[in-house]
């Protein structure tokens, strides 16, 4: 089976995109931290990258961020979306790319996630199903 085929059967990103992803973490959490793109809300803003995902052919990446404390979700990812076009010039002087990927800007929804499951692990059912007698123990 090839490579493109294996890829198409669901396994993954590959090596490469997981590869690019990082660098582009890397460079875009740089740039926002240096405080260089002017917008009154992104200069006071302290915006986290957990994930770069780069699609196959590295063409697109979506970039999922996360303001610090959560708060102002929306306007500071509405204010990435209008200023990409300079986060992308300043990313290709980064990262040396044949082509930089168009960027898209989401929400990082992996914490809302973590506190859904670690909710439901605190759950009394859940606790109820991970006790255990203590004759049970004995057999």
């Amino acid at each position: 089976m090839s490579r493109r085929q294996s890829h198409a059967a669901g396994h993954g990103p590959s090596q490469r995109q997981l590869r690019v992803g990082e660098m582009l973490r890397h460079a875009l959490a740089q740039v926002l931290q240096r405080g260089d793109i002017s917008d009154p809300l992104l200069e006071t803003a302290v915006v986290t990258v957990p994930e770069v995902r780069v699609t196959p052919d590295l063409r697109h990446a979506i970039c999922y961020v996360m303001p610090l404390g959560g708060q102002h979700v929306d306007e500071v990812v509405k204010a990435l979306e209008r200023n990409k076009k300079f986060l992308r010039g300043e990313l290709a002087r980064k990262v040396t790319l044949k082509y930089m990927p168009d960027l898209r800007f989401e929400i990082d929804r992996s914490f809302e996630e973590g506190d859904r499951i670690d909710q439901l692990l605190r759950s009394p059912e859940v606790a109820r199903d991970l006790e255990r007698p203590d004759d049970e123990d004995a057999d």
